[in-house]
This record gives structure tokens, sequence and C-alpha cells, in this order.
């Protein structure tokens, strides 16, 4: 998802536009439609602007009525001048009385280079693409109301940080450094969502971060950024997809950790033995996890001093859980890795499998060779993500501007080192008794697999002190798990369930 985009430079003002200006001064005032027109013609964002409409949704029987903000918010340096500026789409519930009781949720996606678009029209917010019921594109394309939507229980915020969606840099002499890097990102943007919440008057709500696969890394350390530098306590923090959060797990605990994902691609695309095609996945999954954690990680720590015999036993149940030959098996010590699972498995039914999420099917030029040629998944989804959200905020919402929307932008090179959000999440958690988390993951998921995840919440607290405060949910989609329509609507049942859960009864104190 390491896409390149060309970033818009601001050119320097020529002496015609500044001629334009002084006669527009003698003029009489340009109507707001047509400013907005100039605007955009410019291919200049705003630092600072909102565009505002009101709408209803469908939720659980019951009409819920809103107010979505489409706009843009500053980004300023230590010397409180403006270097960029963020758009974000707000939604807020408009028959609520007492806003300091509603929860806030605050949205945001990954990459690192992500707009926000994925969880926006796709999963949380009130309007979702128009997708077949398994997630797959179709015409025409746009956007619908969405009744499962989290808005009945909480305002949201989609936020897109620069050079994602519109958002930019305004300043050109801005180092880059300030925004692209793990620590560098969390840093500006607490400092952004501060001001977002002291703008709203939301700083007595009961706030919530939600981040999608490197959008879990930036929630992760957001909780302990915006405690320590913001003075700001959440509630709750779900991650989506989640990364490693710097919790290393290189060599044979990495290799193991892929089997039991190997094993669901495998269920779904009908190529285990039958005894175990004939189990649902649900029945599979722990047989396989209990082999992966009790018997697999062990023989791959003994590398090739494993016993020849031994070795034998491993490699066949690895191509039994894994719809792979036990000759392929073998052939790669063992430890197949992804690019090869998702070259091999349909192999000679001339077809490869999605990285994202392994439903979605490919073909190669050739079916040799160890890597796909694409990857099929986010084809696709570019197909269906594009054209709706430009038509959606364009057109629907009148946010007016000529800047392309980035579903994915120039954040390169991005800074990885010292990426301790795992460690800092467990911090947060530790300080504030009030704080919970909420890991959701998509069993075809091969790029921030299900069980890897479950690792991580396990390695989250080693102490076991918090665990009660952890909650792990998988589901039978990809790494957008939501895409698929009966996990739409199951995924959003659990957000709705931990945004209550974690909201604590009036007067409840936060106190271990």
């Amino acid at each position: 998802m390491k896409f390149k985009l060309a970033i818009l430079v601001l050119a320097a003002v020529t002496a015609a536009t500044t001629a334009s200006a002084q006669d527009a001064d003698k003029a009489p005032a340009l109507s707001k439609e047509r400013a907005a027109e100039l605007q955009a013609s410019e291919r200049l964002l705003k630092a600072d602007s909102q565009v505002t409409k009101t709408g209803q949704v469908t939720i659980k029987g019951k009409v819920v009525p809103y107010k979505v903000t489409a706009g843009t918010q500053p980004v300023w340096d230590k010397d409180g001048k403006v270097t960029a500026s963020l758009f974000y789409t707000y939604y807020q519930r408009t028959d609520v009385s007492d806003k300091s009781k509603r929860p806030l949720v605050l949205s945001f996606n990954g990459g690192p280079g992500s707009a926000s678009v994925w969880m926006h029209i796709a999963y949380t917010g009130p309007k979702v693409l128009n997708l077949d019921s398994e997630g797959y594109p179709v015409q025409p394309y746009g956007v619908k109301d969405n009744p499962h939507s989290i808005l009945d229980v909480a305002d949201i915020i989609y936020i897109d940080p620069v050079n994602t969606g519109f958002s930019r840099v305004l300043d050109g002499k801005t180092d880059r450094a300030r925004f692209f890097g793990v620590n560098a990102d969390i840093q500006y943007l607490a400092e952004w969502v501060s001001t977002f919440v002291s703008r709203e008057g939301r700083w007595t709500s009961p706030k919530y971060l939600i981040g999608e696969s490197y959008g879990t890394s930036r929630v992760a350390g957001l909780a302990l950024e915006l405690q320590n530098a913001q003075w700001m306590y959440l509630n709750g923090v779900v991650l989506v997809s989640p990364t490693e959060l710097g919790l290393k797990r290189d060599g044979a605990v990495d290799d193991a950790l892929k089997l039991p994902y190997y094993a669901a691609t495998a269920w779904y695309q009908k190529v285990l033995p039958a005894d175990l095609q004939a189990k649902d996945l649900k029945d599979v999954l722990p047989e396989v996890e209990a082999f992966t954690t009790d018997e697999f990680l062990p023989a791959l720590a003994k590398g090739g001093f494993l016993d020849a015999q031994k070795k034998a036993q491993i490699a066949a149940k690895v191509a039994r859980y894994s719809g792979l030959s036990v000759d392929y098996v073998l052939q790669n010590n063992l430890a197949v890795q992804p690019g090869q699972f998702w070259k091999e498995l349909l192999r000679k039914q001339g077809k490869t499998v999605g990285r994202l999420d392994s439903r979605y099917l490919g073909i190669d030029k050739t079916d040799s060779g160890d890597k796909v040629d694409y990857n099929a998944e986010l084809t696709s989804w570019l197909h269906s993500f594009t054209p709706a959200i430009n038509q959606y905020l364009r057109v629907d919402l009148g946010f007016k501007t000529d800047i392309k929307y980035n579903l994915f932008g120039d954040v390169h090179p991005w800074d990885f080192k010292n990426e301790h959000t795992g460690e800092n999440l467990r911090m947060a958690m530790a300080a504030n008794p009030y704080l919970k988390v909420f890991i959701q993951s998509g069993y075809y998921d091969g790029a921030c697999t299900y069980f890897d995840a479950k690792y991580t919440m396990w390695q989250l607290d080693p102490s076991g002190k918090m665990k009660d405060r952890l909650r792990f949910e998988g589901y039978r989609s990809g790494h957008m798990m939501y895409l698929r329509s009966e996990d739409l609507a199951t995924a959003n049942d659990d957000l709705r369930e931990f945004i209550r859960s974690a909201t604590p009864a009036a007067n409840a104190p936060a106190k271990y």
C-alpha cells in the first residue's frame, strides 16, 4: 500500500495574481459560492474552513438526525505559525441535549499515508459504500445509508493526517520530518486533537480512539501522548487489524504465528483435507492455534537441529492445516512465507489469493514463481472507494476544492525508528483505570493476521493485571472485515457494546 502520489506544490504569487487581487478590492464582494470556486481553482487548501449539512439515518429501527461538518483545521509550529492543515469529517447527533455525556470517537486509518476514507464510508459512519454482500464493487458507484453505524451511540470524527485525503503541508519550508515518522506523527496529531476538542467543547465527553492497520500504531501511541502532553484521558482504544505495535516477534515466533491465517484461508478456498473442511471455521482454528503454540513454535525454534523424524511429523501437520503439499513445506524449512503462500495455494487452479483479504482472487501472467503480480483485493477496493469518496465529499457535502483526494499520499521516507506504541498503550492503561482496549481482526487478513493480533494482545500486558480490560473478536473476512455485510453488522454491534461498557456509570471513580 506504499503508493507514491504527487505532492501539490504551492507556487509563488505572480504579478498577474497580485493585479487581480487589487482589482478585486474595487469590485463588489464575491458570493460565498464564487469565492469557493476561486479557492478550488487555485488548488490551495484553506487552513481553516468548514461546510455543514444535515441528514438522518435509521439505525436499529430508530431515526438518528445528525449534522455533518467537512472542514480543515490548522497545524501550528511551536511559534504559532500555520505549517499544515488537516481535513476532517465530523458527525454529530443533533437530538442529544447534553454533549458532556455523549461519547466521541476519533477515527484514523493507517498506511502510513492512508486517508480516513476506509472506515468513514465503509464501517462506522452513517454512509456506507454501494457494494455487494461480500464487499465487491458494483455500479452505480457511491454511498447509501448505513443502518449499522455507531452514530446512535457516539459522535464520530474522521481525521486525515498530512498528505492524506485533502490534508496538506502549507509551508513549503517545513521539514518533512515534522510529520512523517512514528513519533512525529503522534506528537502533532495529539496537539491537533486537543485543539479540536477545545473548539467543539468536548472535554467532558467520554473519548475513544479507533485506528486501523498502521492506524493502530498511531492510536496506541496517541493514548499515552494525549495523557502526558495534553492531559486528555481516554475511555477506550479500538485496534482494527493491528500492527505489531513495536512488540518484536522475530524469527521462529514470526514464522509460527502465520499458520492459523493460512488455515483460515485454505478453509475458505476449500483446499483443506475433507475432515477439516467439513468442520466450521471456528471449530478448525482452535486446533490449529494449539498446534502452533504447543508444537510448531518449539519445532521452529530448534531450526536445523530438529530431529528428522520430528521434522517430517511437523511438516505433515503444517501441510494438513495450510492446504500446501508436504514437499513444499519441507522445501521451505517448515516456514513458508506469506508471499509464497499467496502464489502457491491455488497455483494448480491458475489463481492467486489476496494479501489483505484472501477471499479475493487474482490471475498472474504466469503460474510459476513465488510472487503475485498484483494485490487483487486492493485493486478491487480502490475500484469502489475512489469514486464514492470524491462524489460524497465534493458533491453531496459540498466541500469545494480541486485538490486531489489522496487515498494514499506521499509520506515517505517514514521514520519507523523508536516505535514503542504497544508499551505506550500499556503505560496509558496502567495510569488510567478507565481505559479499555478492543481488538478486531479478520481471519482472512494476510498483512496483519488475526493470530498475530492475539499475540499482540497477550504481550501488551505481560503481568496479566489488566487482561480483563482487553478484548479480542475475529470476523469471517479480511483486513477491512466490515466490507462483508454480515461482518459490518456484527463488528459495529461489537463496537457499540464496547463503547457502552467502557463508558462508566455516573460518579464511578477511576481507581484500582
